[in-house]
């Protein structure tokens, strides 16, 4: 075991160092992992859904408080219970990003890198990616986390919040049953809105508004251009519009904002000046349809190229943050092995010779899994020694950049991206090109946005553990288990939600495997719709210019369908009101944390509610191949009406706004 460094301890733990309370039992565990699956499953919908995820801390510390309350479990049973459940959400969120992108990769032929996710071959390549990456997230943080966690300067915003809620909750209110009465709630209106469920309520509408005919003349030759706009209502999701509530108005807003340039203004304009679209009219094809394909095909490669700078210009924003945690991180390396003698149960982590050796050992199948892809015995070896150090200092950054700003704005998509410009300019470099170089670009992405967010998690996770007084070398065991078993389970939810909805289309998007499937392609395959791409970063260095929030949510905006970021945009409304009223009532900083983190519970049960329900059907659906049958669920989409979309709307302004706000003047 290592042992205790001289770093000052600002933190009394809850629990003290010589409690003999229970912690790494069986059904500590066993809840940890049902639960890791069960968000992990949730938050692959979510993330394909909507370009984005939400950590898992608080609805899992929430549930963990909930369930083992039950068994009697002690606190310290409940910090385990979380940490294990909180890898399901981590590694997805790492998977969601990369392996989509091997069904995204489309040739000139029609052809794609894979046709499925849906067979035991991808199944098992997508499930060690998960696992090697998730567990080389783990050993690396496992490493740091003297400096990481017992960093006095780091403010750990999530982690602090998430410990103070499982100190209330030793008080016997966990505000569990606001979380699963939005999970009930959002599952039953599921039902009745998923395409594959019983489709009675109309998620959005869509209506086409035709300009009057223009003539534009251009060097003495006259042009008539006409075209016109796509206009679609917000989703009436419980899913789409608690993301906006949770992440604010501010980011929901500049979020909407990509929104109306993409559909708005750059979709109409494309019509507008290209009058020969209208001969695409007729053989079923309508205004609609060319307005759609206009954004998937033109607009959206167009968001790639502000994308691309936008990951890069976040990156550059925490440059001197990114250089002082890889210098924490090589630091610690040489330091903690140096450390000995005996230390209390609160500083005692995995043994570090096992873990230097388990990191060499996996180097192994990381190994094989790149000469796979690449079909290059010295390509995969080159991709493995980079890789490894890649991965370890991005484990790093990931971590650091949690204890800075919170789990929820860990940047992995931009370190995603860094790892693939890398390795896709190793594979060009030593001549692996065409489909094995684009499918090795992707595997190496793959494992490292996993390690990534694996490694910020548990960052977070561990600081929590330090609040409350949690033996570090448990959690790290927990997150291990939780890691291998969720690398397992998960990747069937991935490849079900893929054969159901189809990745890529407007039920899941996935706009961050789109833009890494778009990335490898062009770099490694050579092919690019450069113009577009090259317009879109031009359109990201003006935005960087006028000093825009946030390029990045802006070109996601422009990457999503208008009625999931209007929705989301929604949210960000209702946000605000409870925000104003909060204020205007002068509620004291007890009442606006209790109004604050009933907002979220509901907020997080509507999400988890709904995804689990799509997934559930998701499920349903590939088990009775309902598609072969003579009459299928789908057909009732004729009674569908879209006044019922209004009553959800209702429905959740009335339980976003009252249910927060009468729930903190309880305790007045």
């Amino acid at each position: 075991m290592s042992s205790e460094q001289n770093v000052p301890k600002t933190d009394k733990p809850f629990v003290p160092a010589e409690s003999q309370l229970k912690e790494l039992t069986v059904r500590a565990l066993a809840v940890g992992i049902v639960l890791a699956v069960i968000l992990g499953g949730a938050n692959a919908y979510l993330g394909m859904k909507a370009g984005l995820t939400v950590a898992a801390t608080f609805p899992a510390a929430v549930v963990a408080m909930a369930v083992l309350r039950l068994f009697k479990g002690t606190i310290l049973e409940e910090n385990i219970t979380r940490t294990t459940a909180s890898v399901g959400e981590a590694l997805v969120a790492g998977a969601i990003f990369t392996i989509p992108a091997f069904v995204l990769v489309e040739f000139e032929d029609g052809s794609r890198l894979w046709d499925t996710l849906w067979t035991p071959n991808h199944l098992f390549v997508g499930a060690a990616i998960m696992l090697i990456g998730g567990l080389i997230g783990v050993l690396f943080i496992t490493l740091l986390r003297r400096t990481m966690v017992e960093e006095a300067s780091l403010p750990f915003p999530e982690s602090i919040a998430a410990a103070e809620i499982v100190k209330a909750g030793q008080g016997g209110a966990t505000g569990a049953g606001f979380l699963f009465g939005g999970m009930g709630v959002a599952a039953f209106l599921e039902i009745f809105k998923n395409s594959k469920g019983i489709p009675f309520i109309t998620d959005s509408v869509s209506k086409f508004f035709q300009f009057a005919p223009s003539k534009v003349k251009l060097l003495g030759t006259t042009k008539e251009c006409s075209g016109g706009m796509l206009v679609q209502t917000p989703s009436a999701s419980p899913l789409l519009v608690s993301v906006g509530y949770i992440v604010g108005y501010r980011i929901s807003a500049v979020l909407f904002s990509g929104a109306l340039l993409g559909h708005l203004l750059f979709v109409p304009l494309a019509v507008f000046l290209s009058p020969e679209l209208s001969n695409l009219l007729g053989d079923g094809n309508s205004w609609i349809d060319i307005s759609r394909e206009v954004w998937s095909k033109e607009i959206r490669p167009f968001a790639v190229g502000t994308m691309i700078v936008a990951a890069f210009y976040t990156l550059f924003n925490l440059r001197h943050s990114l250089v002082e945690g890889m210098g924490k991180a090589i630091k610690d390396l040489k330091q903690i092995a140096g450390h000995i003698g005996p230390v209390s149960r609160l500083e005692v982590d995995l043994s570090f010779k096992k873990v230097v050796i388990a990191i060499a050992i996996l180097a192994v199948p990381q190994y094989l899994l790149y000469q796979y892809f690449s079909g290059s015995v010295w390509g995969a070896l080159l991709l493995t020694i980079v890789l490894l150090i890649v991965g370890f200092l991005f484990s790093a950054v990931a971590g650091y950049l949690v204890g800075l700003i919170g789990s929820s704005n860990n940047p992995i998509s931009g370190l995603t991206l860094s790892t693939l410009l890398i390795s896709a300019i190793l594979m060009v470099a030593i001549g692996v090109v065409g489909p094995k170089g684009i499918a090795a670009v992707l595997g190496v992405a793959g494992v490292i946005c996993c390690a990534a967010g694996i490694a910020g998690d548990m960052t977070q996770d561990l600081k929590v553990g330090h609040i409350l007084g949690g033996t570090p070398w448990k959690m790290e065991l927990g997150e291990i288990i939780g890691v291998a078993i969720a690398a397992l389970v998960l990747m069937p939810f991935i490849a079900v939600l893929d054969k159901v909805y189809v990745i890529g289309s407007e039920s899941l998007p996935a706009p961050q495997a789109g833009l890494m499937a778009l990335m490898a392609k062009g770099i490694v395959g050579g092919e690019m719709a450069w113009p577009l791409v090259i317009a879109g970063v031009v359109f990201a260095i003006g935005l960087i210019l006028i000093k825009a929030p946030s390029p990045m949510l802006i070109a996601v905006g422009m990457y999503l369908p208008f009625y999931s970021t209007s929705a989301i945009f929604v949210g960000g409304i209702i946000k605000l009101i409870v925000d104003k009223m909060v204020e205007k009532r002068q509620f004291n900083e007890e009442e606006k944390k209790k109004a604050d983190n009933t907002g979220v519970l509901l907020a997080s049960g509507f999400i988890a509610g709904e995804s689990l329900m799509a997934v559930i059907i998701a499920f349903v659906v590939l088990g009775l191949d309902v598609s072969k049958s003579s009459f299928t669920l789908e057909q009732l989409a004729v009674f569908q009406t879209p006044w019922l979309g209004l009553l959800i709307f209702a429905l959740l302004f009335y339980m976003l706004i009252y249910l927060p706000l009468n729930q903190a003047r309880r305790n007045k």
